[in-house]
C-alpha cells in the first residue's frame, strides 16, 4: 500500500490524522496534511483505508 496527500486539494479537516495518527499529521502552518508513512505496514491498512474514505476533499490517496 502506497500513501500519498494530496496538499493543493487538502482542506485541514483532520479526518486522517484522527483515523490514523502515526501515518498522517498536519503541518502547524496551514493544518494541511502531512504522510508520515508513505508505505505503512499491514496492520495499519484499515486505519488508513478509513482515513481516505473520511477525507472530505479527497486529498488521501492509496495506491
Amino acid at each position: 500500500m502506497h500513501v500519498t496527500g494530496d496538499r493543493e486539494v487538502c482542506v485541514g479537516a483532520g479526518q486522517c490524522v484522527l483515523a490514523a495518527p502515526d501515518v498522517f499529521d498536519q503541518d502547524e502552518e496551514e493544518g494541511l496534511v502531512v504522510v508520515l508513512q508513505e508505505y505503512p505496514g499491514e496492520a495499519r491498512h484499515e486505519a488508513v483505508e478509513e482515513a481516505a474514505d473520511t477525507c472530505p476533499s479527497g486529498a488521501v490517496r492509496i495506491g
